[in-house]
């Protein structure tokens, strides 16, 4: 007798897929990218994927080390329902361009600072997230930080389009290693 067979599960586990490993990075680690990190791990955890992803978030420059995100971000992300309230700013690292698979900055002067800091060999981790965007035609996703409130919801609409496609990228990771 010969038993129907089981549906596989859709929805990928550790044991299969790659892990994608994805560090956004800022100028001082409390608005944006703090927000892309929130963002990125909410949509994975939504499309089944959380144990398939690490996320961080560092900023180029040591201004903000240790504090919380900026209540603005805060307040933005959480009318959205991200959560930023354990987020604890820090800078970028050199071990950060080998631990992580993404090295995703959100303005042209942050990629510049982080392909000068860059180890050999690390460069083509390095990129901007809004590559990632299909919605919006920016290349960059603009400072809110001594702007309004807008300057922040703007932000976040830029930082949920990006991450939508990347959530593309860890999709296609995830199931390219499932089929194998």
């Amino acid at each position: 007798m010969t038993r129907p067979l089981k549906k596989p599960d859709s929805t990928p586990t550790q044991s299969f897929g790659i892990k994608t490993k994805v560090l956004f990075v800022c100028m001082g680690n409390i608005c944006r990218s703090p927000t892309a990190k929130a963002v990125f791990e909410t949509m994975a955890r939504q499309a089944g994927l959380a144990d398939l992803v690490v996320a961080d978030s560092a900023g180029t420059h040591a201004f903000h080390v240790g504090e919380a995100a900026d209540p603005r971000a805060v307040a933005a992300a959480l009318r959205r329902g991200y959560d930023l309230s354990s987020h604890q700013a820090r800078k970028v690292e050199m071990a950060d361009f080998s631990e992580f698979d993404y090295v995703l900055a959100m303005d042209w002067d942050n990629l510049a600072l982080l392909q000068r800091t860059a180890a050999r060999g690390m460069q083509h981790k390095l990129q901007l997230l809004m590559r990632f965007a299909t919605e919006f035609e920016a290349a960059v996703i603009t400072d809110p930080y001594h702007g309004g409130v807008q300057g922040f919801d703007l932000a976040l609409d830029h930082i949920e389009d990006a991450c939508n496609g990347l959530m593309e990228v860890v999709r296609r990771r995830a199931s390219m290693v499932a089929a194998a």
